[in-house]
């Protein structure tokens, strides 16, 4: 480094060359803070702005409630029969055609209907009794024809593909009966099976059924209810 010249005492020269360094070192410091103050506040943005973009807002759950209609009780609405001494044998389950609900009365969706079985197992020459139960699983009372012609037990095989008898196969009942159910109140009616093999309009021979697993499946008009299995033994 040079030495100071001039008419002054060369501490002075010194001093001035030392504040002029520290001054630019100062400087120097404030350009370097204030280019990284600017970063940083652009950084937090972009970061926001990212995660801001990147946010997926949960859709909406569905939830699906299941009405179980339970079994039959005393309680239940009225009680019908069909008793049974015609049954038939038909091609796999194609579901019978159904007349469409009267205006006015209670449509399929507040109406549940469940087929039951008097015991689980029957021996070959007894008569197996079914249960219909029809509830209305609607928040109001409403009426529905609920007439013998309209209310079937039918037998299945196991598998469900051979429908082997129903109830109004040989004997249909084109009797009228509109009832009014009150909101969870029960129809409950009665049907005794042969045993025998049935087709529509009672066409073709009737057999005996051979010892085995079946179900059963109650329906009335278009509704139609799970399979009860049951056994002949």
């Amino acid at each position: 480094m040079l030495e100071p010249t001039g008419p002054l005492p060369p501490e002075i020269y010194w001093r001035r060359r030392m504040l002029a360094i520290g001054v630019a070192v100062v400087v120097l410091v404030l350009v370097v803070w204030a280019v990284s103050s600017i970063g940083g506040d652009e950084s937090p943005d972009t970061t926001a702005a990212a995660a801001s973009s990147s946010l997926t807002l949960p859709s909406a759950a569905s939830s699906t409630s299941v009405v179980d209609t339970g079994e039959p009780g005393s309680s239940g609405g009225g009680s019908g029969s069909g008793s049974d001494s015609s049954e038939t044998s038909t091609a796999a389950g194609t579901p019978t055609s159904a007349a469409p609900v009267a205006p006015g009365q209670c449509p399929d969706q507040s109406l549940a209907i469940k087929a039951t079985v008097e015991q689980p197992t029957y021996q070959v020459g007894q008569e197996p009794v079914f249960g219909i139960v029809i509830t209305n699983i609607s928040p109001t009372p409403c009426e529905r024809e609920l007439g013998a012609g309209l209310q079937q037990a039918m037998v299945y095989t196991i598998d469900g593909q051979v429908r082997l008898w129903s109830n109004i196969d040989c004997f249909p009942n084109p009797e009228s009966r509109i009832q009014q159910l009150k909101p969870g109140e029960q129809a409950l009616f009665t049907v005794k099976w042969s045993g025998t093999t049935s087709q529509p309009e009672c066409a073709g021979d009737r057999a005996p059924v051979a010892p085995g697993a079946y179900t059963v499946i109650a329906q009335l008009g278009a509704l139609r209810s799970g399979p009860e299995p049951f056994n002949i033994a």
